[in-house]
C-alpha cells in the first residue's frame, strides 16, 4: 500500500499563522483540550481555537501561572493536571468524563527538551514520561469522550529532532546506556509520531483520527531553559545582538506561526477521512527513508529538512509502542 505520508496540496505555508489558518472555521459548541495551553505555541493554538468558538480547557501544572498568562482570552477553563504524576492524570480525566462533555479536539503540546537526567516516582526518564507516556495516558483515559465527539482529532506535537533517535524499545528509560539529553528528547519525538499512527489505527471506527507534527524551530518557548545563548547563536536562532532571527522558510518561526500547523491538524477540513500522518509547514509531510546529516544538534549544527523517518511512522513499530506504552503506564482504552 502507499504510504499516506503524501503532501495533499495545503493552501498554506511555512509563514502562515494559526490564525490565518482558522480564519472561517467555525468551532461553536466543540470542546477542546490543550496541554501546555498557557504558553508559546500552546497559547497561540488556544488563542486561536478560543478565536472560532471551541471552550478551551488547559490543564497545567500551575493554574494560578496559567491564569495570569491566559487573561484577556475568555472561554477558557484552566484545571490541575502534572504529566509526570499518573495520580494528577487519572483525577483531571475523571473531573472531565464527570462532565459528560464530548471532546472534539484534544491537542498534546506540553513538553520538555533536553533536560538533564531526571525520573519520575515509577523510575521513567522525564522526557519519555512527559512528552510520550503522559499524554498516551492522559489520551487513553479521555478516550468516551472522544467517541462521544462522533468526530474527533488527537494532535500530537512532535519536532523534527525525531531525526536523533528511534525508540529504543530494550532500553527506553536509559536505565542501562548512558544517557544523552538530545538522544531522550528524539526518542520522545519519534514515540509521538507513533503515537499517532497507533492512535489512528484504533480510534479510525470510532472517527478518531490522530496527527503528528513538526511546529518548526522556535525560541522563547520555555520548552527548554537550559539551551545556551551560545546554542541560539550557533545555530542561527538569534543574531549577535541577541535578537531572534525569523525565517520560516528554515523552520525559524514565531509562536503564531509555529502553531499554525498544530491548528491546522485540528480543524483543517482537507484532513477529513484522514489520519496518522506527521506534518510540517500546514502539509502531510513526504517520507524519509536514511537520516538526513544536515540534522545534528549535538555537533552545533541545525538545519531543516521537510520529511518524516521511516521508522516513525512504521505501523508494526506503532504497535509494539502502544503495547509497552499500556504496560508501563497501567492504562487502556476504555
Amino acid at each position: 500500500m502507499p504510504s499516506p505520508q503524501q503532501p495533499i496540496g495545503s493552501r498554506f505555508g511555512a509563514a502562515s499563522t494559526a490564525a490565518e489558518v482558522i480564519e472561517g472555521i467555525d468551532l461553536s459548541g466543540k470542546t477542546a483540550i490543550v496541554t501546555g495551553g498557557h504558553s508559546g505555541l500552546g497559547l497561540e493554538t488556544t488563542r486561536a481555537l478560543r478565536s472560532a468558538g471551541a471552550t478551551v480547557v488547559v490543564p497545567v501544572r500551575s493554574p494560578d501561572r496559567a491564569r495570569d498568562m491566559l487573561a484577556g482570552i475568555d472561554g477558557v477553563e484552566i484545571e490541575q493536571l502534572d504529566l509526570m504524576d499518573p495520580a494528577s492524570i487519572d483525577a483531571f480525566a475523571d473531573r472531565f468524563l464527570a462532565t459528560g462533555r464530548a471532546l472534539h479536539i484534544l491537542v498534546n503540546s506540553a513538553g520538555i527538551q533536553n533536560v538533564p537526567l531526571t525520573r519520575d516516582a515509577r523510575g521513567y526518564e522525564a522526557q519519555f514520561a512527559t512528552n510520550h507516556l503522559g499524554h498516551f495516558h492522559l489520551t487513553t483515559r479521555l478516550w468516551p469522550a472522544l467517541r462521544r465527539a462522533g468526530g474527533a482529532r488527537v494532535v500530537t506535537v512532535s519536532a523534527w529532532a525525531h531525526n536523533l533517535s528511534p525508540v529504543d524499545f530494550d532500553d527506553p528509560n536509559f536505565e542501562r546506556r548512558e544517557y544523552d539529553g538530545w538522544l531522550g528528547y528524539g526518542q520522545s519525538k519519534t514515540a509521538n509520531i507513533l503515537f499517532a499512527v497507533g492512535l489512528d489505527k484504533r480510534g479510525e471506527a470510532d472517527d478518531i483520527r490522530g496527527f503528528s507534527l513538526h511546529p518548526g524551530l522556535i525560541i522563547g518557548t520555555n520548552l527548554s531553559p537550559w539551551t545556551t545563548p551560545e546554542y541560539l547563536r550557533t545555530n542561527g536562532f538569534i543574531d549577535e545582538h541577541g535578537n531572534r532571527v525569523i525565517d520560516p522558510e528554515s523552520g525559524r518561526k514565531t509562536a503564531e506561526q509555529g502553531a499554525s500547523t498544530i491548528v491546522w491538524c485540528a480543524t483543517a477540513p482537507q484532513l477529513d477521512g484522514v489520519g496518522g500522518v506527521y506534518c510540517e509547514d500546514n502539509e502531510i509531510s513526504p517520507l524519509l527513508t536514511a537520516h538526513d546529516e544536515t540534522i545534528d544538534v549535538m555537533t552545533g549544527r541545525v538545519e531543516t529538512a521537510l520529511g518524516v523517518m521511516s521508522y516513525a511512522v512504521d505501523p508494526q513499530l506503532a504497535d509494539r509502542l502502544w503495547d509497552l506504552s499500556e504496560q508501563l503506564t497501567g492504562s487502556k482504552i476504555q
